[in-house]
């Protein structure tokens, strides 16, 4: 059951969302609610786009316990991406006592009953690419640029290196965009596919922090409407992908490729 965010919670997401580049709302919708929300929300899964997400940190989850995500990702028609996230983003990146590094895109991840202020740096590829890394035929470094090789030494643990690092994946999961006329605001279903049989199906919508307060009572008002539970228990894809992966990494793991 999710609660609602006392006062000191909202005067903090009100501060970073007034330094951020945007604010992405989410919902997670709980597997037994899950055929109901596809049904109501008029959802065709022909509609989706297949996708295959790729993590990368050590067997005990060193990156991620230091808010660290390290991930490739492979889109249906050929094109893939990268990302060196920060989750939480440090407050010093955030609130300017030093310098934004170039590309570095703040975001409030929003959901009910808390919020998460993360900063990535983004790069392209190929999927491709991503694949050859997945399958062991290339470097995990080979996929990101020197501008994220950067960003993830100077936030790495550890003196953690990328070659240091296990493959954790890859998942899939199946995105789709739509644009509920009533919202007048797009929004994306992702369902994730974790190979135990489980899923989490988000719900989101981004919008530009000024807009943030609005489009969120706009979206509450449209689910609610809809019949989507607006309390239940939120789920974090990442975090559930990872700690499913890092699960199935051998006690004693053959020497990885090197970055």
């Amino acid at each position: 059951m999710t609660t609602p965010l006392n006062e000191a919670q909202l005067s903090e997401l009100l501060k970073e969302v007034g330094r951020s580049d945007s604010v992405e709302l989410k919902l997670t919708v709980p597997d037994s609610g899950l055929r109901s929300a596809v049904d109501t929300l008029n959802l065709d899964p022909l509609d989706a786009e297949m996708r295959q997400v790729i993590f990368f940190d050590t067997p005990d989850l060193a990156l991620y316990s230091h808010g660290v995500v390290l991930r490739g990702r492979r889109m249906q028609r050929g094109a893939g991406d990268t990302v060196v996230k920060l989750r939480p983003l440090p407050q010093d990146l955030l609130f300017g006592k030093e310098e934004r590094p170039k590309g570095l895109t703040v975001e409030v991840d929003a959901m009910p009953g808390g919020f998460i202020c993360s900063g990535s740096m983004k790069g392209t590829t190929t999927s491709s690419a991503v694949r050859k890394v997945a399958r062991g035929d290339a470097k995990i470094g080979s996929i990101f640029s020197k501008a994220q090789k950067n960003f993830f030494r100077q936030h790495a643990p550890n003196n953690l290196r990328m070659r240091d690092l296990s493959l954790l994946g890859p998942i899939t999961l199946l995105k789709l965009k739509f644009n509920p006329k009533k919202l007048g605001q797009s929004m994306v279903a992702e369902l994730w596919l974790y190979p135990d049989g489980s899923r989490i199906l988000e719900l989101s919508t981004k919008a530009a922090p000024s807009a943030a307060f609005d489009v969120a009572a706009e979206a509450r008002s449209y689910l609610n409407d809809h019949g989507i539970d607006l309390t239940a228990e939120q789920q974090t894809k990442t975090k559930t992908a990872l700690e499913y992966f890092a699960s199935l990494v051998p006690a004693s793991p053959e020497e990885p490729v090197k970055a």
